[in-house]
C-alpha cells in the first residue's frame, strides 16, 4: 500500500497536478482500500457493534423494568404504610376513648363512694348528736332534780327520804317533757 501511494505521489509530481487535479489511479486505490475496510468492518467489526449496541439496549431495558417494579413496589409499601398509619391513629383514638370512659367510670364511683362516706359521716354524727344531746337532758334533768331536792329540802327544812323525792321530781319532769312532745 505503501507502494501504491509513492506511485501516485509520483505520478502527481511528474503531471504537475494541483490539489483539484483528477488522479484515476489513486481514485481506484481509494475504492479498493475502502471496499476492503468496508467488507473487514462488515464481516467483523458491524456484527460486533451491533451486537453490543443491541446489549445495551436490553439493559437498559431491563434497568427501566427494574425501575418500573421498583417504582411500583414503592407505592404499593406507600400506601400500605399509610393505611397502617391510619390503623394506628384510629386504634390510638380508640385507646384514648376507652379510656376517657373508664376514668369517667371511676370518677362517677369515686364519686358515689364519697358521697356514701359523707352520708355515713353524717349520719353517724347526727346520732352521736342526738345520744350526746340525750346524755345531756339526762344530766340537765339529774342536775334539776338534785337543785330542786335541795331548794325543797331548804324550803321544807325537814329530812324526807331522798329517794323518793328524786322518784317525785322525775316524774313531774317527764309529765313537763311529754307535755312539751305534744306541743311540738
Amino acid at each position: 500500500m505503501l507502494l501504491l501511494l509513492q506511485e501516485a505521489h509520483e505520478a502527481g509530481a511528474g503531471g504537475g497536478g494541483g490539489p483539484f487535479t483528477i488522479n484515476p489511479g489513486l481514485i481506484i486505490w481509494t475504492l479498493v482500500v475502502f471496499g476492503i475496510l468496508l467488507f473487514v468492518l462488515w464481516r467483523w467489526g458491524f456484527p460486533v457493534l451491533v451486537k453490543s449496541v443491541e446489549e445495551r439496549e436490553r439493559r437498559i431495558q431491563k434497568q427501566l423494568g427494574d425501575a418500573e417494579k421498583a417504582n411500583t413496589e414503592a407505592q404499593r409499601l406507600l400506601e400500605e404504610h399509610r393505611k397502617q398509619i391510619a390503623a394506628a391513629r384510629n386504634e390510638a383514638a380508640e385507646i384514648l376513648a376507652k379510656a376517657k370512659a373508664v376514668s369517667q367510670k371511676e370518677r362517677e364511683t369515686l364519686l358515689a363512694k364519697a358521697r356514701e362516706e359523707y352520708d355515713a359521716l353524717l349520719t353517724r354524727a347526727r346520732k352521736d348528736i342526738d345520744t350526746e344531746k340525750e346524755k345531756a337532758i339526762l344530766a340537765l334533768r339529774r342536775e334539776a332534780v338534785d337543785l330542786s331536792i335541795a331548794a325543797a329540802s331548804r324550803v321544807i327544812e325537814a329530812n324526807l327520804d331522798t329517794e323518793a323525792n328524786r322518784r317525785l321530781v322525775t316524774e313531774f319532769l317527764e309529765s313537763l317533757g311529754k307535755a312539751e312532745t305534744k306541743k311540738r
